[in-house]
């Protein structure tokens, strides 16, 4: 995710410019990385930039953190022509963004204390409040849409999201105890299981049986 382009960034001298933002962001991923929140004049530094330049492309910490955020804007985590089995498409989706949340955990980590914030312009730009891991799920549930109609098919996606993702891994490492491995593992369980209620006629929201 590279985030909006300043008008500063839009005038002469554009690669140089591109060059100065991907050092600036790359600085902030790696001190992210080491367990740090930067702040614009510690990413400067560590990219060998001045403070006011680096201003001009990030007026503020958010834009820089959420610049240096690992790339989650794709448009489908679906690849090529797959099944029309929705197990298998959710399957398949879920595997590639329990990928990137776990590759990226720390980033990912940094992202979730941020969209706590109490400012809600704040909170509204960061990626973690965008919604784009319902897409996916929703896509990957493309093919019960018929079936299911898009109310409950889109309470499937929110369900599922609920149980994967960034703020489950935490719950599941840092208070149930469990490993990575053994997290990422309930995770998957949880979508599956989620998957096969709603096949079965049990849906989000629906009155108890």
């Amino acid at each position: 995710m590279c985030g909006m382009s300043t008008p500063y960034e839009e005038g002469g001298y554009v690669n140089l410019k591109r060059r100065t933002r991907e050092a600036l962001v790359s600085a902030a991923r790696e001190l992210i990385a080491g367990g740090a929140t930067p702040r614009i004049e510690e990413a400067a530094a560590a990219a060998g930039v001045s403070r006011t330049t680096a201003y001009r492309y990030f007026p503020n910490q958010a834009a820089l953190l959420v610049a240096a955020h690992p790339e989650m804007g794709a448009a489908s985590l679906l690849e090529g022509s797959l099944s029309n089995d929705p197990a298998i498409r959710l399957e398949h989706v879920i595997d590639r963004f329990l990928d990137i949340i776990v590759s990226t955990e720390l980033q990912q980590r940094t992202m979730l204390r941020l969209s706590l914030d109490p400012d809600p312009d704040r909170r509204g730009r960061l990626p973690l409040r965008q919604g784009r891991a319902i897409g996916w799920i929703e896509e990957a549930l493309e093919p019960l849409r018929d079936d299911l109609g898009s109310r409950r098919l889109h309470s499937l996606a929110l369900a599922i999201r609920s149980a994967v993702g960034i703020e489950a891994l935490v719950w599941l490492t840092d208070v149930a105890g469990l490993s990575r491995q053994a997290a990422v593992d309930t995770m998957k369980w949880s979508a599956r299981a989620m998957l096969q209620a709603a096949n079965a006629g049990d849906h989000p929201g629906s009155p108890a049986q």
